[in-house]
């Protein structure tokens, strides 16, 4: 990942198509330290915001009603289309986009006449959360045009309804509220059935280590549907709400072995959440890699969504110098791992894992990560308008 400065190429792609941009607006990735796979199921899940961003450049272009919108994204090219647009007939990559816009405008709010420059230091398919962190920005920057903002839990709910509604994936909210509402310097202890984030502190003699192994997924080819709907049979066998209500005791009663062995994963891994939360609290680092490296264990062999590239770089990230724990992150298939790592040995352990892990034609790469703060818009100085900074989220 290069430096972060999507920030500036946004702006400096938005000046010379279009002159000075009226408002910037961000969304960072995210990396979840441990609960994968229970937000769908109202459970708990740890995750902090990257220092890697997506940031939409915009200025107002005709009318907000009836106006065209237009979009260039660096990675992707240009897309034109109008709020009532059907988002299916739309480039893949700006799907999520048009969703904003449609649902914005269903909501109420005059979402058309603008264009924007978007950049992102996130990247695709890695399981950082780069389609959460596109919705939240957009509906952000579109919101303030339109001098609205909306709180965390809203817009998070909202890029949710995106992902369901629009592009036709199942996903939980957690990629979403994390990005909106984050709390710079922490992860956040997310109840998913309350939609509460409860910021906690890491220990200080460590850092977390985000690893790409550069293999990618498409969750929406169905193994991500799949596995939600195995939990919904779980929590049907046994007369739960979700499986955020399930003991092992009654998971032990389910007949059917996969789904029995799905809700397991769930049942330990909202207990292990909450541990690791316990752990952060009492300044406990490995305490907190041993929940990590026993998440993975769980996620690999009882939720298989795990694969040979993630099991890979766990092992090597376990035998690099000052690692704590490691486990892969996100939805599974491919993409990222993340590690805890003590701070003092840091480099030494991401020039091990680099150097020892090589997938086909590439090496994996490690970045050293502080939590970061969430979404926010700032307002910049344009003709006709007054200069200032749009309530932050």
């Amino acid at each position: 990942m290069p430096t972060p400065n999507a920030h500036n190429r946004a702006i400096a792609d938005h000046r010379k198509r279009w002159g000075e941009p009226e408002l910037i607006a961000r969304a960072p990735g995210r990396v979840n330290l441990i609960g994968e796979h229970t937000d769908y199921n109202e459970g708990f899940t740890m995750p902090m915001a990257l220092p890697f961003d997506t940031v939409f450049a915009i200025s107002r272009d005709g009318d907000p009603d009836v106006g065209a919108i237009t979009v260039v994204s660096e990675g992707f090219g240009e897309v034109r289309f109008v709020a009532t647009d059907d988002p299916s007939t739309i480039a893949p990559w700006a799907r999520f986009i048009v969703g904003v816009v449609v649902l914005l405008r269903a909501a109420g709010v005059p979402s058309g006449g603008w264009r924007g420059s978007v950049a992102s230091d996130i990247p695709t398919g890695a399981s950082l959360s780069s389609s959460a962190s596109v919705e939240i920005a957009c509906a952000l920057g579109v919101l303030a045009l339109n001098q609205r903002a909306w709180p965390p839990v809203e817009l998070a709910k909202f890029g949710q309804r995106v992902e369901n509604e629009v592009i036709g994936l199942p996903s939980g909210i957690m990629d979403q509220l994390i990005s909106a509402g984050a709390v710079a310097g922490h992860a956040s202890l997310m109840d998913c059935r309350d939609l509460t984030l409860t910021p906690k502190r890491f220990p200080p003699d460590v850092v977390i280590a985000v690893m790409d192994t550069g293999t990618r997924r498409i969750l929406a080819e169905g193994a991500y549907g799949d596995r939600q709907a195995e939990c919904v049979r779980a929590s049907v066998a046994i007369g739960v709400r979700s499986l955020r209500d399930a003991t092992l005791d009654q998971v032990a009663t389910i007949e059917d072995h996969l789904v029995r062995r799905r809700a397991r994963h769930v049942v330990t891994e909202n207990d292990r959440t909450l541990a690791a939360a316990d752990a952060m609290d009492r300044g406990d680092e490995r305490e907190l890699g041993r929940l990590m490296s026993e998440s993975h264990v769980s996620l690999r062999d009882d939720f298989e969504v795990s694969a040979p590239a993630l099991d890979h770089i766990v092992e090597v990230a376990l035998s690099s110098p000052g690692c704590l724990g490691a486990r892969m992150t996100g939805g599974g298939f491919a993409g990222c791992a993340v590690a805890l790592v003590r701070i003092d040995e840091a480099e030494s352990f991401s020039r091990s894992v680099i150097e020892r892990c090589r997938f086909d034609d590439h090496k994996a790469q490690v970045w050293i990560c502080a939590p970061s703060a969430g979404a926010s818009v700032t307002t910049r100085v344009t003709p006709g308008v007054t200069p200032g900074v749009t309530q932050g989220v």
